[in-house]
Formats: structure tokens, C-alpha cells, sequence
């Protein structure tokens, strides 16, 4: 064993017994505190994007979306609206339709409207703001079956019975594919197709690769809500996870790597710093900062071609005039 390894085994000792004193509440909390510990651990430090959304981080998101500056929830709704009748053409009449992070209904609204429905399965990891969003969508949609999941869709997760015999949808809108490192994105679409079963379809969006400055506008936006959004990650490990942030002490960035195609977002520390989690201390250099979350844009080239590594067939694919965002057909490949 290399002495790197045994520095890096003893370091995990020390957050195991860490976290095993710590009298988490929930498995739910202790992932995040295990999670959270492991990729502050590392260099470059890290948070997992998904623990922006708790009941704060989704209404955070919510108002993003409407922001002047934040083009991909706009385009893709003008899409899915001048596209509908497409898109409900090639889905199969009393489906479920299943929707990977579902968040606010709007997208959805645009599908269950346009297409014959039996049910709608949401899933998302926050169980309050999913409930909620479904009591609202019930009292629109009497007859459809509803059925949220509590889960990370990231990982397999079990399907209602009640669905059990339908043609199955996923639903994957608001580019969430671009927050996953490419083998990461192939291996949750190859986990959808298995969770969706034989014959399955999904409908997808992902952004699209255009000039810098509407990148940078969109992810820096003049009304700070996006940083807020960011911090409130910081807010939440204190509040769950017993931690120590100074929110005032991390400033919110956001670049474009243009090797790899992608938004960066980070969280900047403006000081020399350190951080307790846990029991556990994370010090901070002045500039250095915890890598929060990557947007990857596509081309549709090399979205096809993400999709076909995953066992999946674009059958059609759909854009706006301006060539900003871009919606999917997927059908999973026999």
C-alpha cells in the first residue's frame, strides 16, 4: 500500500468515527454529512450539486429560472409548447410518465396537457417541496394517478406498483444531464433505461454550446440570486451538519472552460480560513475554493452520441430558432 493510500485510510477513520458519534438523525443526513466530509477531504475541494435542494435551494432555483439573464427555462418551455403535438405523437397512450429531480410543474404541465397520461411519478431527494408540488398538480389532474418517490435519482430506486404494467416516460427537463461529468450522465442514462424497463422512452433537455457571454450572464446574474443559491449549501451544512461556515467569508463564481465545455460554479474563500464539520477541520487558502457544480453544454452531435454510449436512440430531436437549448426523444436501443 502506498503511503498516500494510508494517509487518505486514516484520514476516512477519523470521519467514520467522526460520523458515528455525531447521532445523525436520518440515513438521509448521515449520507450527506459522510458525502459532505469525503469531497471537502479532497484537493480540489467539492460539494455534490445535489445538496442544493432542500425546501430554500428549490425556491432558489424556482426564481433562477425566471431571472432575465437565465435563458434555459424560458427556451426550453417555448419548445416544449411549439413541439407539444410532436412529442405527443410518438408517446404511447396511458403511460406513466416518470420525472428524474422533479421540481416545479411547469414543464410537466406542458407533457400532461398535450399527452393521454395514466400517471405521473415525480422523483426528487426533497420530500416536502415534491408533496407539495404534487397536492397542487392533483387538484389540476383529478383522474391521473399520482405517485411521488422520496429518492436520489441517481441512484436505482424502486418504481410504484401501481405503474407497474404501463408503458413508461422519463422526464429529464432543465439540462440537469449538463450537471454530470460525461461518464457520470452515461451511467445515470443507463440507470433510467433499466429503472424505466423494457421499451422504455424519455424526453430530455440539454443546453446547448453558444457564445460566452450569455454563459457568463446566466450563471453570474446581476441580482445575486444565483450566488445565493450557491452559498445556500454552506447554509444548510451548518444548519443539518453542525458546521461553522461564514457565508460572509465565501464569495459565488462562475466560469466557462472552454476545453471542456462547461459552466464551473465554485464558492471562493476570501480569507485564510477554517471550517469545522463533525469534528473535522477544512482549512482555506485566500482565492481557493470548493467546487460546487459543472453545466456541461452540448452539441447535438455529442449529445447523440452520450446517448448511444448508454444504450439509448435519439428518434427526434428539437430546438429553438436561435439554437440556445435543445429537446430529445430518446428510445432505448433494443
Amino acid at each position: 500500500m502506498r503511503a498516500g493510500q494510508r494517509v487518505q485510510e486514516s484520514i476516512m477513520n477519523v470521519h467514520a468515527s467522526a460520523l458515528a458519534e455525531a447521532h445523525l438523525p436520518d440515513e438521509q443526513t448521515t449520507a450527506f454529512a459522510r458525502e459532505a466530509i469525503e469531497d471537502l477531504s479532497q484537493q480540489p475541494k467539492k460539494l455534490s450539486p445535489k445538496y442544493f435542494y432542500d425546501a430554500t435551494g428549490s425556491e432558489l432555483f424556482e426564481a433562477i429560472t425566471r431571472l432575465p439573464e437565465y435563458y434555459p427555462t424560458r427556451t426550453e418551455l417555448a419548445i416544449l409548447k411549439e413541439r407539444g403535438s410532436e412529442i405527443a405523437k410518438i408517446i404511447p397512450e396511458n403511460a406513466a410518465l416518470v420525472e428524474f429531480g422533479a421540481g416545479a410543474t411547469t414543464k410537466v404541465r406542458l407533457l400532461l396537457n398535450q399527452s393521454r397520461f395514466a400517471a405521473y411519478v415525480p422523483v426528487d431527494i426533497s420530500g416536502d417541496f415534491l408533496q407539495a408540488q404534487a397536492n397542487g398538480l392533483k387538484r389540476d389532474f383529478p383522474s391521473l394517478g399520482i405517485y411521488p418517490v422520496a429518492a436520489d435519482f441517481t441512484t436505482p430506486f424502486e418504481l410504484p406498483k401501481a405503474v407497474a404494467s404501463m408503458p413508461k416516460v422519463g422526464f429529464f427537463p432543465g439540462s440537469t444531464i449538463g450537471n454530470f461529468e460525461p461518464h457520470e450522465a452515461q451511467a445515470f442514462l443507463r440507470s433510467a433505461r433499466q429503472i424505466l424497463g423494457k421499451g422504455a422512452q424519455m424526453i430530455i433537455g440539454a443546453d446547448l454550446e453558444k457564445e460566452e457571454r450569455l454563459l457568463h450572464a446566466a450563471y453570474n446574474d446581476a441580482a445575486g440570486v444565483t450566488a445565493r443559491f450557491n452559498l445556500n449549501v454552506l447554509v444548510r451544512i451548518n444548519r443539518e451538519l453542525g458546521g461553522n461556515f461564514d457565508l460572509s467569508a465565501f464569495t459565488h463564481g462562475a466560469i466557462y472552460n472552454h476545453d471542456r465545455h462547461r459552466i464551473e460554479m465554485h464558492l471562493i474563500s476570501r480569507k485564510n480560513q477554517t471550517v469545522r464539520l463533525l469534528g473535522t477541520s477544512f482549512s482555506f487558502r485566500p482565492g481557493e475554493s470548493i467546487h460546487t457544480e459543472n453545466s456541461y453544454k452540448y452539441s447535438l452531435d455529442r449529445f447523440a452520441a452520450l446517448a448511444q454510449g448508454a444504450g439509448w436512440r435519439v428518434r427526434e430531436s428539437w430546438t429553438d430558432s436561435a439554437k440556445m437549448f435543445s429537446v430529445h426523444a430518446l428510445e432505448a436501443a433494443e
